[in-house]
């Protein structure tokens, strides 16, 4: 028994190393729509495609994942997933050259595509490492090293991403020859730096990985038994799938859009006004980008301010971790939820630091949301948790779809009109963590024969 737990704690450790990596990049992702919009001039729902082009990933990759894993096994799954993820960030490169979006997207999707396999491989897997009971605040504790990713990814993303400020294409026309070759140099170079040093360590962490021998721990890893035919009639499954679909989709939307909403504050005026905002992000610009906050532009300051998004989720989870272990997790996510429906009418219904911050503090609630849905959802359902798992991680196609919907009514209505669409996937989860999560069926019960 103490080997099986040493062998437990080792896999645990190892695989989330690998979320941390996932969260990371996902977030980074996010800096480059207002840096894709300022270069292609584009609208906000345009720019919404690029969360489109990276999320559709999960719609087309998940199932097939599924069944691939169920072939070759979760080790060889997480190798083929990280290998997809560095063959993504290097197709930045070219795309960056030549400036072409379309490349941009397809560079997207490749990387999604790698991240998709990651998920469908480790997600379950960390649920498994241990007792069933205690499997949302295991995968919480896990998903807390993805969020401290997604927390530096924005610090990182104002020090190399948004640095510099994005020309039209009509001051570009200003320019001679030569200088519009160093200026469109300098933007390449911007992009190129921090995907090319991810690639690197992708494709390292891979082949690390390939030597690891991690324990077999779920039926599926030697049980074919299970069929998505089966796992597709197991209601509380399938709405957690939505659950999923609704979560993300919420997520990104705002984190997508967090400095472009923070542009329409006013957020210069916000931190000049303040002298706690100010000392704020003047220590995270020191720290993580060595720039005095007198250089930095207006992109550049709201998106250090993302750190409290991403970081909220990551502090959340930690917390998420232990508070799981005394409370129901389904009560838990509905009051979670319910929270964020409160603060996205705040952020929308007031101005200023109150907007602020509201908007900010979502990212702490939204922290348990994701891994508690998931293990919700594939409770009980045994020899079909492979098959679960792909149907739970192509419901991530929500960050596909909703964000373009928060982009095209923003477009229409402005940002904070727009924050009903969030508001609306909450309510869906709050149902789902008092009720949905909570349905008795006979195909869970077939399922355990």
């Amino acid at each position: 028994m103490a080997n099986q737990n040493n062998n437990y704690r080792s896999a645990f450790i190892i695989v989330t190393v690998l979320f941390f990596m996932w969260g990371f990049i996902t977030v980074l992702v996010d800096a480059l729509i207002p840096r894709l919009r300022d270069v292609f001039e584009l609208s906000y729902f345009e720019a919404g495609l690029v969360q489109f082009s990276f999320f559709t990933a999960y719609f087309v990759f998940s199932i097939p994942g599924g069944g691939l894993i169920s072939k070759i096994g979760y080790k060889k799954g997480v190798v083929v997933g990280l290998i997809t993820m560095g063959v993504g960030c290097l197709l930045f490169y070219p795309a960056a050259s030549f400036r072409v979006f379309p490349i941009f997207l397809m560079a997207m999707f490749v990387l999604a595509g790698g991240i998709t396999i990651l998920q469908v491989a480790a997600n379950p897997y960390v649920a498994a490492l241990g007792p069933e009971e205690t499997s949302s605040s295991r995968l919480n504790l896990s998903q807390a090293f993805n969020s401290l990713g997604t927390t530096i990814a924005p610090l990182v993303s104002a020090a190399f991403i948004l640095s510099s400020t994005v020309m039209s294409s009509d001051e570009v026309a200003t320019l001679n020859d030569a200088q519009q070759m160093a200026y469109y140099q300098a933007e390449a170079a911007a992009v190129q730096g921090p995907f090319i040093i991810l690639a690197i360590v992708l494709i390292v962490l891979a082949g690390a990985f390939a030597l690891f021998n991690l324990p077999k721990i779920l039926e599926g890893d030697d049980d074919k038994s299970g069929s998505y035919r089966t796992a597709l009639k197991i209601k509380h499954l399938m709405f957690g799938a939505l659950g999923i679909f609704v979560y993300v989709g919420a997520e990104v939307s705002i984190g997508s859009y967090l400095v472009n909403y923070f542009l329409e504050l006013d957020v210069e005026a916000l931190v000049e006004g303040s002298a706690v905002m100010t000392s704020i992000a003047s220590t995270l610009s020191t720290i993580f980008s060595d720039t005095n906050i007198q250089d930095m532009n207006a992109s550049q300051l709201a998106g250090t301010y993302v750190f409290f998004y991403w970081g909220g989720a990551m502090v959340g989870r930690f917390l998420g971790s232990a508070l799981l272990q005394k409370l129901k997790a389904g009560n838990l996510l509905a009051s979670y939820a319910g929270v964020n429906v409160v603060l996205l009418l705040i952020s929308m219904n007031t101005g200023g630091l109150l907007s602020f911050w509201s908007i900010l503090c979502i990212g702490l609630f939204n922290s348990i949301m994701f891994p508690t849905i998931f293990t919700l959802a594939i409770k009980g359902i045994n020899q079909n948790t492979a098959q679960g798992s792909g149907i739970l991680c192509t419901a991530i196609v929500g960050g596909a779809i909703i964000p373009p919907l928060y982009g095209a009514m923003a477009d229409s209505f402005g940002l904070k009109i727009a924050l009903l669409v969030p508001a609306v996937c909450y309510l869906y989860i709050l149902w789902y963590g008092k009720v949905g999560s909570k349905v008795e069926l006979e195909e869970v019960a077939e399922a355990k024969v």
